[in-house]
């Protein structure tokens, strides 16, 4: 995407939850968090939002410290808040309160100048689920690399 650049991805994310629906949300950040996140020295594994008050906060979310900060008491786990229209919480709400949705932030990114994160609804996959995964993957690599090579299965 134009104008985008991305700082961290969740990788994770994919493997282990099942994502229902995406949106992007602005990040209320402290100065040298921005410039921290804009070396791309930030951590998505293991976060995850919780919504608070009406509000929406990112947990677990590790920005290094910025080695040329003047403030060198900044928390790099500090709950980080989400900036998203008040629609857009109250369906969030509605969703995480059936059971087994959680928010889940799949990328971290800069677009036109400002810090973004896109979160996802997403629902635990089971064991089973993520074995049963892995092995239609591998089923479908196996047959392109042998239609590839011109056997026929």
């Amino acid at each position: 995407m134009e104008g985008q650049k991305i700082v961290c991805q969740n990788k994770k994310a994919r493997h282990e939850y099942l994502l229902e629906d995406t949106l992007e949300a602005g990040l209320v950040l402290l100065g040298p968090e921005v410039k921290s996140l804009r070396e791309g020295r930030a951590n998505l594994s293991d976060s995850y939002a919780k919504i608070r008050d009406g509000e929406v906060y990112l947990l677990n979310f590790h920005i290094s410290p910025y080695p040329f900060s003047p403030v060198k008491e900044l928390d790099p786990l500090r709950p980080k808040k989400l900036l998203l229209h008040k629609r857009e919480i109250k369906r969030l709400i509605g969703k995480t309160e059936q059971r087994g949705y959680t928010i889940i932030p799949t990328k971290v990114y800069f677009k036109r100048g400002r810090a973004k994160v896109e979160i996802a609804l997403a629902k635990g996959k089971s064991k089973y689920d993520r074995r049963r995964e892995l092995k239609e993957k591998e089923a479908r690599r196996e047959m392109e690399q042998s239609r590839k090579e011109g056997r026929f299965i």
